[in-house]
């Protein structure tokens, strides 16, 4: 009776994760699939609940003046709205590779970078002496190509080096999205546009 129960919930889960597979725009399909560790229950869970509309009334009192954007670790993906409201976009994120370099709550866009160098922090040279002093702009740039700076030192949304990266626990804090994605994202946000980590 148990190997049929756990046949049968082996394939009721199996098409259940299809399904998410095939309601997920295009854009958001990398999150639910990223690591072979996990079960399919818990990639679907995730999926279904990372990538549902959220509203930005449950995050912020106001869009104005310039939108807001919530960052989500849990379900690793960026969310946008413009401050009237137009535009909204989802993106699949890279987020902090532990715990210790989680930072939670509420900040805004301080600086926007096009083009930017990527200077390793202290914490990070430390923790990996061979890392440079400097990189500049190029496709080597752990930054991509567009970083927003927020109001906490050394945290960023900025682009990505390596898109394998993407929907995964890799960065020291910051959260990487798809350069194209960034691009997207740097021509809308201003700076003082509120920010969100949950």
């Amino acid at each position: 009776m148990s190997d049929h129960y756990g046949s049968r919930r082996g394939f009721l889960l199996g098409g259940a994760a299809a399904a998410v597979a095939l309601a997920t725009p295009a854009r958001a399909q990398f999150t639910g699939a990223i690591e072979g560790e996990q079960s399919i229950r818990e990639r679907v869970q995730r999926n279904t609940m990372g990538f549902r509309h959220t509203d930005w009334r449950d995050h912020f009192d106001t869009l104005q003046p310039h939108g807001a954007i919530l960052t989500d670790i849990a379900s690793r993906c960026l969310h946008f709205w413009s401050a009237d409201e137009s535009v909204y976009l989802l993106f699949p994120c890279s987020v902090p590779m532990a715990q210790e370099f989680e930072r939670r709550g509420r900040t805004e866009v301080v600086l926007k970078r096009d083009s930017p160098v990527w200077i390793p922090t202290p914490n990070m040279r430390e923790r990996d002496p061979s890392l440079p002093e400097r990189v500049e702009a190029g496709p080597d740039n752990p930054l991509g190509t567009r970083a927003l700076n927020l109001g906490w030192t050394y945290y960023r949304i900025h682009g990505i080096d390596d898109v394998r990266k993407i929907g995964r626990k890799a960065s020291n804090g910051c959260f990487g999205l798809y350069n194209h994605h960034v691009e997207e994202l740097f021509d809308l946000v201003s700076v003082g546009t509120r920010v969100r980590v949950i």
